[in-house]
């Protein structure tokens, strides 16, 4: 085994290397998602892991328990979104562009 497979392994190292920073980066950054103009907000971390729920007190209705929940899910939904937009593009050399 040559050169060749000296350069490949390097470029192997070299991607995991990068990888691990970009997880890291990741991890660190923070993702809000809103619904109902604002009646919900909910903040994520680039691990999906939810930080922060804030309700306003006029979304609270004991007798729509299910249109919370609904206005919940579309926060979070809106900010995994922003989470998986902000990796787009995310490029590794020899693997193109992919997201997690």
């Amino acid at each position: 085994m040559g050169t060749g497979f000296s350069k490949k392994k390097k470029e192997a190292k070299l991607m995991q290397e990068q990888f691990g920073k970009m997880q890291q980066k990741m991890q660190a950054q923070e993702f809000t998602g809103t619904a109902g103009n604002g009646l919900v907000t909910l903040t994520i971390s680039g691990e999906h892991e939810i930080k922060k729920i804030s309700i306003k007190k006029e979304c609270v209705d004991p007798e729509d328990i299910q249109g919370l929940e609904d206005l919940i899910k579309v926060a979070f939904n809106d900010a995994t979104g922003k989470l998986n937009k902000s990796m787009e593009g995310t490029n590794f050399p020899g693997l193109g562009s992919f997201g997690l």
